[in-house]
């Protein structure tokens, strides 16, 4: 890594994952946006000296629903807090026999049912079109893959995670119409953040932490959140692991300023110059900075 390109990993804690244990030179740190309030304040600190950024996307304790996340101010958040790499850690339901609780998913592709979330920092006055159609970061990937074999992590490289508005459970019906897609894994946080994080031009991938079978499986009892905590919090001692194990790679790789996913707005702005609204301009100031001011 030449200078000045050190990373800046930034880990977004989802159920379970309220904080992040070993990083030294800790501080709580409040950030404004345009978009709004994060959150939570951002824990700045250094693991092993490697700059790292946590935001638990529910607030500490729990406190925001996954419809009530304002996914625009956390990732712009950690866009000024100058992240390059984005960890998503997220609990989700199994929609497959073979992924069990306690399995790791690396999702590659996503199936968006939201319906009721700012998606984009693009709007009236300033339109760009980003690329989906590998909404993931497969070099980021592929460090978590090899870092989750070497932590002795049960993992699973690919997957389809169908992203549900919640914040109720999946009626049977709905269960089984998305394993006939052919979908992996199930939750209610990922999407718009995937979306937002590409046009952020952040790196971005998704550690989805099985806890629990939906409500398909015969012979599971239905989904309950106690039963979800129980294996929530053996997952979240994974995560921590995973991630003590991932970040002496990132900061080694030499290729992560070459990554595709951070000029992903190279060609996404389609609203000529002379038709763009100052004030949505001055919004974008974090997330499109590099291609507005080039």
């Amino acid at each position: 890594m030449k200078p000045g390109n050190q990373p800046v990993i930034g880990i977004l804690g989802g159920s379970g994952v309220y904080d992040i244990d070993g990083l030294d030179n800790k501080r709580w740190v409040t950030i404004d946006t345009p978009f709004g309030t994060p959150s939570d304040a951002l824990l700045f600190g250094d693991l092993g000296g490697q700059p790292m950024v946590f935001l638990p996307r529910h607030g500490r304790g729990h406190r925001i629903p996954p419809s009530e996340i304002n996914f625009r101010a956390n990732i712009d958040a950690l866009k000024r807090a100058g992240v390059t790499d984005l960890i998503s850690v997220s609990a989700v339901g199994s929609l497959r026999e073979a992924l069990a609780p306690g399995t790791f998913v690396l999702v590659d592709q996503f199936i968006d049912r939201t319906f009721a979330r700012e998606k984009s920092f693009f709007t009236t006055g300033m339109v760009a079109h980003v690329s989906m159609a590998h909404p993931v970061c497969s070099r980021l990937g592929g460090h978590l893959e090899l870092a989750a074999r070497t932590a002795g992590i049960p993992v699973v490289r690919g997957g389809t995670y169908l992203v549900m508005e919640g914040p109720q459970f999946s009626t049977l019906a709905e269960s089984e119409l998305y394993r006939s897609w052919r979908c992996d894994v199930i939750g209610m946080t990922n999407m718009p953040e995937a979306k937002l994080a590409r046009e952020a031009e952040i790196c971005y991938a998704t550690v989805a932490m099985v806890t629990d079978y939906d409500c398909w499986h015969p012979g599971h009892e239905a989904v309950t959140v106690d039963q979800v905590i129980h294996v929530l919090l053996a997952n979240a001692d994974k995560a921590r692991s995973l991630i003590r194990q991932v970040a002496p790679a990132l900061a080694a790789d030499a290729g992560a300023p070459a990554c595709t996913c951070r000029h992903a707005l190279d060609h996404a702005l389609i609203t000529a110059a002379s038709a763009r609204d100052p004030a949505v301009l001055a919004r974008l100031d974090a997330v499109a900075g590099r291609i507005l001011k080039a």
